[in-house]
């Protein structure tokens, strides 16, 4: 028989979760509509911005208009997150939802993020949290799991870059691909990686990222989200400026989880 102590906990835990299934809900709308206007770069029509309508949801009454707060607390701020760049308490997060074997994100990732690392990671501006969003099958999945695996060893991001070069998609992602992807990567023990991307770990981790983004209702990859603003697809680079300059001058100070920044 359960303690009452239990019970308690129990009760404020499904409370919990029903508050937060009730703002994700909405949230869900907003991030769907987004990632179904906006999967293609923006055309001169509506001058490069996302439409992000949605019924029955509001954004916040601050001064950024298409900012939802449930999305803006989906930032984890986690200093020790090693598939994060940028410090923990900057003042925009930039959470990207992708999958390595995607085309369109390969484009963001070799021809707009460098831009934005150097111009607004650098100086302390952005932090980017990478999400595992795998959506097109097995490859995608073993993709995520090596990316995973890699950011065990410190070397996300260089096999992020190494995953996401002109031709390698078309390779494919098998076990020997991985291994290859790895060692381009620097990742300095192949062994262990091998073992850490056929890990439960690892499937719980990717499956911990592609459930967030589900939930969300993104429908396309890549998705973002920026201070709680969402952006779907390989946008035009002044999109992105925009949203994140917006967003630092509207920014509150952060709250840093996992001890110091990056």
């Amino acid at each position: 028989m359960p303690k009452n102590g239990s019970k308690s906990q129990n009760s404020s835990k499904k409370s919990r979760n029903i508050a937060i299934g009730a703002g994700v809900a909405v949230a869900a709308v907003l991030l769907g509509v987004a990632s179904y206007t906006a999967t293609k770069p923006a055309d001169s029509s509506n001058g490069g911005t996302v439409k992000e309508e949605a019924a029955g949801a509001a954004p916040s009454t601050g001064s950024q208009a298409g900012v939802y707060p449930e999305l803006e607390k989906l930032a984890r701020r986690d200093a020790k997150d090693p598939l994060a760049q940028g410090r923990a308490d900057a003042p925009v997060v930039m959470v990207e939802y992708a999958d390595l074997k995607c085309g369109f994100c390969g484009k963001f990732a070799r021809d707009t993020e460098p831009g934005l690392v150097k111009k607004y990671v650098e100086d302390g501006t952005l932090r980017i949290e990478w999400r595992n969003f795998p959506i097109f099958g097995e490859d995608s999945e073993r993709a995520a799991r090596g990316a995973w695996a890699a950011g065990r060893q410190g070397r996300f991001w260089q096999f992020h870059e190494a995953a996401y070069a002109e031709g390698s998609k078309e390779k494919g992602f098998g076990d020997d691909r991985l291994k290859e992807l790895a060692e381009d990567a620097g990742v300095k023990d192949v062994d262990r990686f091998v073992t850490d991307a056929g890990s439960d770990a690892a499937k719980s981790a990717v499956k911990k990222d592609q459930e967030e983004a589900y939930g969300l209702g993104a429908a396309a990859t890549p998705s973002f989200v920026i201070n709680g603003r969402p952006i779907s697809g390989a946008q035009p680079d002044q999109v992105f400026h925009q949203a994140i300059e917006s967003a630092a001058k509207s920014a509150k100070p952060a709250r840093k989880k996992g001890g110091g920044s990056e």
